[in-house]
């Protein structure tokens, strides 16, 4: 979905890496203004904002060159979300008590929508009590803020705020939610493809990305939640999901069953082996001959099902991935795993696996099924966070 996203750039040293996130934007089919104060120019050009955003950027020295109309609220009419990246402590200052002395605080300060906050600062002028009030006052506000990172500074040293790379921003910009839809609850959340060794350089495994589950565990995390996020994909996650990394299904199992009994919601969206080697090599299998190699396979545990079974208070959701009778299959495995609630995705032509889009049918007992469109994967995992919050209700 395209969004119109105002980038609003102020004076320090992590101002070199908005252009990459500004192209990144774009490309993703988002319209993006940026607006910079003068402090900001000596670390980023005014004309290489403008030239990945496409569009004019707006300064203190050409706010007024349009006369017909009155800059920095046309811009906050315009806006669906504000982003303020590097946010510096004196910027972060400002805003925590309202002020308005150059084009991004009034920009600012004339718009009413979803606004985020990305600091990066020296670590000491992070960890002032100053502004940490200041950053908590903004929360208070409705400013949603990610927090800064540890890695290395300007300064030449490794300590806490620097700014988080760049698919962790993106990600945080695509998963804001307007409200806080699942504050208070604990969720679970698998994804990525297990694989099971043969050997410690060949394995069984799947095409499962993992970029549905951690859209989820995002999405989750924007929306409030306290997130747990078992995986085995490597992909970009907000700082307040809890990531559990394993590889096959085994440690998948052992992790979910450690995590499950204190969460309110689980969701089984990793693709899980059903099957795995019952002896795995500890060196490299050799080739023997002609006749080929057979493999013993024995059935690997149902999680799902399990999960189904031993649910006290929890919702359950799994995943159905088929490539034909969608509906006819997926409501078999609903019943037979006792799920409350059951994503169906077809997998192939351009949907499902390896893909950034999906079109999934949710089935719930006694309930008509209902099929989300094609989506972005962000935007189809905060539709079925809510329709789990309904099947809670």
């Amino acid at each position: 979905m395209t969004q119109h996203i105002g980038i609003f750039v102020t004076g320090g040293i992590a101002a070199y890496k908005v252009p990459l996130l500004v192209r990144a934007l774009v490309r993703a089919g988002n319209e993006v203004r940026v607006v910079m104060t003068d402090a900001a120019k000596a670390f980023v050009t005014e004309a290489t904002l403008a030239t990945v955003s496409k569009a004019a950027v707006l300064t203190d020295r050409n706010e007024f060159a349009q006369p017909e109309h009155v800059a920095h609220v046309a811009l906050a009419h315009w806006m669906d979300l504000a982003v303020v990246v590097p946010a510096t402590a004196n910027t972060i200052a400002k805003l925590a008590v309202g002020m308005a002395d150059n084009v991004v605080t009034t920009t600012l300060l004339a718009f009413s929508g979803p606004k985020l906050l990305v600091p990066a600062m020296n670590d000491q002028m992070w960890l002032n009590a100053q502004t940490q009030a200041n950053v908590a006052h903004l929360q208070q506000a409705g400013w949603q803020v990610l927090p800064p990172a540890t890695g290395f500074l300007a300064e030449g040293y490794a300590a806490v705020g620097r700014m988080p790379d760049l698919p962790v921003i993106e990600t945080f910009i695509a998963t804001v939610q307007p409200v806080a839809f699942l504050t208070g609850q604990r969720v679970l959340v698998t994804a990525g493809g297990t694989r099971e060794r043969i050997d410690p350089v060949r394995y069984i495994g799947n095409d499962s990305s993992g970029q549905m589950g951690t859209a989820l565990a995002n999405v989750a995390a924007a929306a409030g939640a306290e997130v747990t996020l078992i995986t085995t994909a490597t992909l970009p996650t907000l700082p307040q999901v809890t990531v559990v990394p394993v590889a096959d299904a085994a440690a998948m199992r052992t992790a979910v069953q450690a995590t499950f009994p204190a969460v309110d919601i689980a969701i089984m969206a990793a693709a899980v082996a059903d099957y795995r080697p019952v002896e795995q090599a500890d060196h490299k299998l050799k080739k023997h001959g002609a006749d080929g190699l057979t493999l013993a396979l024995a059935q690997n545990p149902d999680i799902l099902a399990e999960l189904g079974a031993t649910k006290t208070h929890q919702v359950v959701v799994g995943f159905a991935a088929e490539t034909n009778d969608l509906l006819a299959n997926a409501t078999a495995k609903l019943t037979k795993k006792r799920a409350d609630l059951l994503v169906a995705n077809r997998v192939g032509a351009g949907l499902g696996f390896n893909q950034p889009t999906n079109a999934v049918t949710l089935l719930a007992p006694d309930q008509a099924p209902v099929a989300l469109p094609e989506a972005p994967k962000v935007t189809i995992a905060a539709q079925i966070l809510r329709h789990i919050q309904q099947v809670r209700a």
